[in-house]
């Protein structure tokens, strides 16, 4: 369907005006990558004025600023709000221009002044040692988009469109970034938007024809291929093609109106008519030269339209004097003196094209979504919390309560809250969501499907990196969100978390951008709880990689039981500005605390358990764990050490926030020597059960006066499809194998508890037979219980710190 009414029909004088502000956009690219001085040409360039390391990407760059001059037109006359993200690597100058022609860059960073000597620093700034990145960072204005990597710019606008039911999300995709896997998956979200209460993502697919060296492939099929492609990806094609400037601003003008005004059709339709059938979004195949208006030609060799484009055009003008008039003859032609004024002030001819105030794309409060965030409305979640009368006495899946808690969460914020992941919301058993809301689904809904609707707070689609795009999106735009995933391959979005986590560091030191809502993950489907899938599901170093980042970014929280992950979860949603990993099992487990205690244990972050402990405040070892099943062998080895060593003093130590191990000059969270010391004392033997590869423990505790003595138990990549007790047996962080570690390292006991350790050594090979012959774990493994009648000994206290929250309904 075409809108040829709604299509513009330009006069020469608006080609030339709209031309203007491209040439102004232009010049400011060009001289961010190249002048350190003479920022008006006022007198012809020399040496001195070229930057020493000439560092930024031209290539890209004209189209870009083709996209922001059309759309500031379409602002302007159709008072549209939209924002614009950029796809292309490192499309950095253009985003810094555009915001600086709107005046927005010199509200937020005022030394950038509106004049010559602002455009002066606003060059030598680019990539310059103390400046800015030379991609769109979180330092430009009206940037969400972290330009760095490729691959994510229509994940991340969709996200944006989400719940925003006016906004218009131009996405600007680099022919380049097409070839990769993330942006392939990403074509779909088309089929996820809900056109009454979301807004558009507008695709621009940038058809330059070459990445840093090599030509792209949808630039070198047939075009006829390559629009079928995009057609068969549910848009409708508007082709947009030329190297003549005034004919594609006329092309230019005529797609973006023709674009927005079926943007509206399908809105009205949906809004007015309930007519809610899945048509064809518009998406607008930009076809113009790689580094369009640069130099043809430089030493002979072809550039413009060619891969020489895509960095640094003319790369030695400092010391090139041929290079360096070159340099000057590129700027000129694009009449800077009908550009700017004398003071360096843009002409009021461009000031009039850039829109007003907030509709300005670089101070749209969408793009600073810090701005528009608003606290989720979340309900005490002491009331779904689990009775726990005594320590091990009941049992739930600790996921599936959490799901009802997430019932109330879903309801109160039906608007700023939603849940991500690949398709793995009812397997990880947050289900019970489903009583309040349905999967977004605008594709076919057969009489067989459950819970798919047109509109709904759950978006599920088979591609982690769609949903880690979306729920970035979502949150940049001021929203809320939570990602459940299978543990295991969550470390298919490593990179999208090192940019997201990059972004978070760095806009902390940006006082225009509030902080956004925290970016929450829970990892469930754990390495010990793979009993379907085995060896390929297992592996829980997505932690690893997470504690790599910022201290001031990242959190940890490994909740022992349901309480403790309620308590965990609720404080993690309202949270902000953080990357917080909660890693929670989904299968039926002992509940150890009741919510006050839960409550407590997680606001200390580690503790011990006196109930478990009969140390009398001078433990001979200390018996650690952190992650639910850890927990559950680490205190089932307690029980054992009481029935056949009584007289040994044990002190058993919980820990939920993984970061209160490391020391407080390394993360916000760690603990004092003195506070360390006083639970795993100076010199006695610890032997710690973790959820992990064991040797981030060590890494974590490194610096601590006992850690010699710390030995940790963990995954060491080892597993199969196998039960869930020899699944531990086999990486050596069972109970028995804790018992004996207990033996081993506690002086002098060795020699008087050989019997029991043969014993246990004894248990392990009955306990691995077992399973080889019945399928099973051992009985006595498989029906074991935490013995309360043992209680504390020697004058503990019964007051319990562990981690956590509470939940709802008993199995």
């Amino acid at each position: 369907m075409r809108y040829e009414g709604c299509m513009a029909s330009l006069s020469d004088d608006q080609v030339h005006e709209l031309d203007r502000w491209f040439r102004a956009a232009n010049y400011l690219a060009v001289g961010q990558i190249y002048l350190l001085d003479n920022p008006l040409l006022e007198r012809p360039l020399v040496r001195e004025d070229i930057k020493p390391r000439l560092l930024g990407h031209w290539g890209t760059t004209p189209g870009l600023n083709l996209v922001w001059t059309h759309l500031n037109r379409l602002i302007r006359e159709r008072d549209a709000e939209a924002i614009v993200l950029c796809g292309p690597g490192h499309g950095g100058p253009a985003a810094v221009a555009n915001a600086w022609l709107e005046g927005t860059y010199s509200e937020v960073f005022p030394a950038v002044s509106w004049d010559k000597e602002g455009m002066g620093l606003l060059f030598r700034q680019f990539s310059f040692p103390g400046g800015i990145p030379s991609h769109v960072a979180p330092e430009t204005p009206g940037s969400i988009h972290e330009g760095g990597e490729l691959g994510y710019v229509l994940s991340h606008a969709y996200g944006a469109a989400m719940d925003n039911p006016e906004l218009l999300v131009a996405a600007v995709i680099g022919d380049g970034e097409f070839e990769t896997g993330p942006l392939a998956a990403s074509w779909h979200a088309n089929k996820f938007v809900d056109p009454v209460h979301d807004g558009a993502v507008l695709p621009i697919l940038s058809l330059n024809g070459w990445k840093i060296a090599n030509p792209t492939i949808p630039a070198r099929i047939h075009r006829d291929e390559l629009e079928s492609l995009l057609r068969g990806y549910g848009h409708h094609v508007i082709t947009v093609e030329g190297d003549e400037p005034a004919d594609v601003h006329r092309q230019m003008a005529a797609a973006m109106d023709e674009a927005h005004a079926m943007v509206r059709e399908i809105w009205r339709a949906a809004r007015e008519e309930g007519d809610l059938e899945r048509r064809p979004w518009p998406m607008i195949l930009l076809v113009t030269p790689k580094g369009w208006t640069g130099p043809a030609h430089v030493d002979g060799k072809p550039v413009e339209g060619t891969w020489r484009a895509h960095q640094v055009p003319l790369a030695g003008t400092r010391d090139n004097d041929e290079h360096r008039a070159q340099l000057e003859e590129w700027l000129r032609s694009y009449r800077p003196v009908e550009l700017f004024a004398a003071d360096g002030r843009p002409v009021e001819q461009i000031v009039g094209q850039a829109p007003v105030g907030t509709r300005r794309m670089s101070a749209n409060p969408h793009a600073n979504g810090g701005l528009l965030k608003r606290p989720l409305r979340l309900r005490d979640w002491r009331a779904s919390a689990v009775e726990v009368e005594r320590p091990g006495g009941s049992i739930h899946e600790p996921t599936r309560v959490l799901g009802r808690y997430l019932i109330d969460v879903v309801r109160d914020n039906d608007a700023t809250f939603r849940i991500f992941g690949p398709d793995e919301t009812a397997s990880n058993r947050l289900d019970a969501v489903y009583e309040v809301t349905d999967k977004v689904w605008a594709a076919d809904i057969l009489d067989v499907d459950e819970h798919l609707a047109r509109s709904g707070r759950v978006m599920e689609i088979l591609s982690e990196h769609t949903c880690q795009g979306w729920l970035e999106g979502y949150l940049l735009t001021g929203r809320h969100g939570l990602f459940s995933c299978y543990e295991a391959f969550i470390h298919i979005v490593d990179s999208m978390l090192n940019q997201h986590a990059k972004w978070l560091k760095t806009t902390r030191d940006i006082e225009w951008r509030p902080p956004i809502a925290s970016l929450n993950y829970l990892l469930s489907s754990h390495v010990w709880r793979q009993d379907h899938n085995g060896f390929s599901h297992q592996d829980p170093g997505f932690i690893d990689h997470v504690v790599n980042k910022k201290a001031e970014v990242v959190r940890v929280y490994l909740p022992p039981d349901t309480n403790t992950l309620l308590s965990t979860m609720a404080h993690c949603l309202q949270s902000e500005h953080y990357v917080n990993v909660v890693v929670s099992g989904k299968q039926p487990s002992f509940d150890w605390l009741d919510a006050e205690q839960a409550d407590l244990h997680c606001a200390r972050g580690l503790g011990i358990w006196d109930w478990a402990s009969n140390d009398g405040g001078d433990p001979d070892v200390v018996v650690a764990a952190a992650g639910d099943v850890p927990t559950l062998e680490a205190l089932a080895a307690v029980s054992l050490l009481r029935e056949h060593l009584p007289d040994l003093r044990v002190r058993f130590v919980n820990v939920v926030d993984l970061m209160r191990l490391q020391d407080e000059r390394e993360h916000p969270h760690g603990m004092g020597d003195r506070e360390f010391d006083s639970v795993f004392t100076t010199d006695t033997p610890t032997v710690f059960a973790y959820h992990g590869y064991p040797w981030l423990i060590h890494r974590l505790t490194y610096r601590r006066t006992n850690h010699d003595n710390i030995h940790v138990r963990g995954y060491k990549e080892e597993g199969t499809t196998t039960t869930p007790f020899d699944m531990v047996m086999m990486n050596d962080i069972d109970r028995y194998h804790l018992v004996m570690d207990v033996i081993d390292r506690v002086p002098g006991l060795a020699s008087r508890a050989g019997g029991v350790r043969q014993l246990m050594v004894d248990t392990r090979r009955r306990a691995r037979q077992w399973t080889r012959t019945h399928g099973d774990d051992l009985p006595e493994v498989r029906d074991w219980t935490w013995d309360a009648s043992a209680g504390p000994a020697r004058g503990a206290s019964p007051s319990t710190t562990a981690d956590g929250d509470t939940a709802a309904d008993n199995l």
